[in-house]
C-alpha cells in the first residue's frame, strides 16, 4: 500500500477542516483515481494544487516551461513549481494549513522531484505550515552508487550531497533533508511521513504510469541513472524516438562507429532539435539497449567511457558544464577524457560514498538490503 492509500485508510489529521494544498501530478494516484479527486470526495478541504517539472498531467518535456493554470476537472488553481517559481511563495501558501506532497520519484539525484520536495519543505518551514509526505516505492531503491555531489555544483538537478543513486524512498529522503539541516539556514520543517505498508527494497516495482514523458517503462527507469549523464553531451538517449532512455545514438558524421551497423532516425523533429544537435530525420548510428534483460544494480560507467572512446572528441561534451552539474563534480568529465579505468574512477568516489551510506542508515523507514 502506498502512503496515499495508507493515509486514506488510517487516522491522519486531514479531515478536521484543515485547508490543504497538494503537491502532485499524474502519478499521485490512489488506485486509478487521482489523489486530489479522492481527497475532495472524502470531504477534505483542498484549496490549490502545486505541480513540478512536466506539469500536473505529466505531459511537458524535460526543461519545458510549465505555466500556472486551472484544473478543468475540479476548478482548483494549479501553481507551477518549475521555471522561475521553484519555491512556493508566502502569498501562494497564504490561507493553507497543511501541504500534502505526493510524487513518484525514481531514485536519482538529478530527477528534479526531490528538488521540488526541498523547496516545498523549506517554504513550509519558513511559514510554519506542516508538510505531509506520502511515501511511494523507489524503483531504483535497491542499491546506492555513484559520486556524491560536491557543494559547489549544487543546482536544481542536484541540490544535496548524495550520490547519483541514493537508495531512499521519497519519504525517507524528506527525513534526511530535515535531519541533515539542508534547508535554508538549517531550519526544519514540521514533517509527517506516511509510510507504505508491505514495501521491500529488493522487490521489482512496475510503476502504474510513467513518472515523466521519457521514462515510459521499468526498463528505461532502470537504465536512467547510467544514461542521464549523456544529457550533458551531444549523444542522444532517444528523445524524439519511441524508446527514450533505451538507446544511444549519434549522427554518422560525428562518429567513429565503423563497427556498428544499426541506426535510427529521430521521429520527432521538434524534440530532437531542441534537445540535441541532430535534426529530425537525421540518420544516426545507434545501440539499442532494449534487449538487456536484467539491468545491473549499479551506476554503470561503461556506457559513457565506451561511447566516448568511439566519438570525435570535440563533439562529445556540451560546452555549458551541464555534464558536471549532473555528475555533481568537475572531475568525472576529466577522468573520462583521460581514459581512466572504471576502478580508478570509482576509487575517487571514496570516502564520500561510504560516509553517505552511514548517514543514510539514520533515515530508513524500511529494512535495508545488503550490498
Amino acid at each position: 500500500m502506498t502512503g496515499a492509500e495508507v493515509l486514506l485508510n488510517g487516522d491522519y489529521p486531514i479531515y478536521d477542516g484543515l485547508r490543504c494544498a497538494v503537491v502532485g501530478n499524474h502519478t499521485s494516484l490512489v488506485g486509478n483515481t487521482h489523489l486530489v479527486d479522492t481527497l475532495l470526495a472524502r470531504g477534505v478541504n483542498v484549496k490549490k494544487i502545486f505541480c513540478p517539472e512536466h506539469g500536473f498531467r505529466g505531459t511537458a518535456e524535460a526543461g519545458a516551461t510549465v505555466k500556472n493554470s486551472t484544473d478543468t476537472r475540479t476548478g482548483l488553481p494549479i501553481i507551477s513549481l518549475y521555471g522561475k517559481n521553484k519555491k512556493p511563495s508566502p502569498e501562494q501558501l497564504s490561507g493553507i494549513d497543511l501541504v500534502i506532497f505526493d510524487l513518484q520519484d525514481v531514485g536519482c539525484r538529478f530527477y528534479t522531484y526531490i528538488s521540488t520536495l526541498h523547496y516545498v519543505m523549506e517554504a513550509c518551514a519558513e511559514q510554519g505550515i506542516p508538510c505531509m509526505v506520502l511515501d511511494r516505492p523507489n524503483p531504483n531503491g535497491h542499491y546506492v552508487d555513484g559520486p556524491v555531489l560536491e557543494p559547489e555544483w549544487k543546482s536544481f538537478v542536484g541540490m544535496h550531497p548524495v550520490p547519483v543513486v541514493y537508495g531512499l524512498t521519497i519519504g525517507e529522503y524528506a527525513q534526511m533533508i530535515n535531519g541533515q539541516h539542508w534547508l535554508n539556514d538549517g531550519i526544519q520543517c514540521q514533517l509527517t511521513v506516511v509510510p507504505m505498508q508491505g514495501y521491500r527494497r529488493d522487490s521489482t516495482y512496475n510503476l502504474p504510469v510513467p513518472p515523466s514523458p521519457n521514462l515510459r517503462n521499468a526498463h528505461a527507469i532502470a537504465l536512467y541513472p547510467s544514461l542521464c549523464l549523456f544529457e550533458g553531451t551531444n549523444i542522444s538517449v532517444g528523445r524524439g524516438t519511441d524508446t527514450p532512455f533505451e538507446l544511444i545514438g549519434i549522427p554518422i558524421k560525428y562518429s567513429n562507429w565503423t563497427c556498428i551497423n544499426t541506426f535510427f532516425t529521430f521521429a520527432d523533429q521538434k524534440a530532437a532539435a531542441t534537445q540535441f544537435t541532430p535534426k529530425g530525420g537525421e540518420q544516426c548510428f545507434g545501440i539499442t539497449l532494449k534487449d538487456i534483460k536484467n539491468v545491473p544494480p549499479k551506476f554503470d560507467l561503461t556506457y559513457l567511457t565506451t561511447i566516448y572512446s568511439i566519438t570525435k572528441k570535440d563533439f562529445f561534451f556540451l560546452k555549458n558544464n551541464f555534464f558536471d552539474k549532473l555528475a555533481g563534480n568537475g572531475r568525472l568529465r576529466h577522468q573520462i577524457e583521460q581514459k581512466l579505468s572504471e576502478e580508478e574512477i570509482r576509487a575517487s568516489w571514496e570516502p564520500a560514498l561510504s560516509q553517505y551510506k552511514e548517514i543514510r542508515k539514520k533515515y530508513l523507514l524500511y529494512p535495508d538490503i545488503e550490498q
